[in-house]
């Protein structure tokens, strides 16, 4: 059992202020939701305190900038930021670096084929975060084309586009699976059911 101390309340404060203006994609939903979905999860399969906290904030980094990093490490602890650190793939600063969308598109292959590359030694502590992350997001990308008006224009919010996410997707659940992680199955499938959703005639990975 997964016990929460003030540690977590904590940290759901500093996420919420870290991302007060940041929504989910093509929605007027707070960021705020995805992260406590995320935590939510690793708490359901067993992670530990300082993995539920590091689910809270594993987009910071990401989204907010890369300063973030020395105050997590100072108020949540070595453990909790080099977590959030192994589930970050860019910072906000490298992101807002490249301007038009063909840089946007290269930045976003080299940066999803460095991070596959990174899962794949990348600690059990991280990849319990790191696939319930990917499993909260496929969960909305399904949603979305269950969704008759919205369908598979759900792809038009993503840089890599239908089959860089569906590929990218795919990777991940291979991965995860190959880690034993124990989110795994229920990932599989749900990108299973996204790639026929999507119309996709194979599941096919980037890497």
């Amino acid at each position: 059992m997964t016990a929460l101390t003030d540690r977590f309340s904590r940290a759901v404060d500093y996420a919420r202020i870290a991302h007060a203006a940041q929504f989910r994609k093509g929605s007027d939903i707070p960021y705020i939701y995805h992260l406590l979905g995320v935590a939510s999860l690793v708490i359901e399969f067993g992670g530990s305190e300082d993995q539920a906290i590091a689910g809270l904030l594993h987009d910071t980094l990401e989204d907010c900038g890369a300063s973030h990093e020395a105050v997590i490490r100072e108020q949540f602890g070595d453990a909790v930021a080099a977590i959030v650190k192994d589930c970050t793939d860019g910072t906000a600063e490298g992101k807002v670096s490249h301007t038009n969308p063909e840089a946007k598109r290269r930045d976003w292959i080299e940066r999803k084929l460095a991070y596959l590359a990174h899962l794949r030694t990348a600690p059990e502590q991280t990849l319990l975060v790191s696939a319930c992350d990917k499993l909260h997001n496929a969960r909305a990308i399904v949603q979305d084309l269950e969704n008759p008006d919205v369908g598979t224009r759900v792809f038009e919010r993503f840089t890599g586009g239908r089959e860089g996410t569906l590929g990218y997707y795919q990777a991940l659940a291979e991965i995860f699976s190959s880690r034993g992680v124990p989110v795994a199955t229920v990932l599989d499938g749900t990108v299973g059911w996204m790639h026929e959703l999507a119309g996709a005639g194979s599941r096919v990975a980037i890497a």
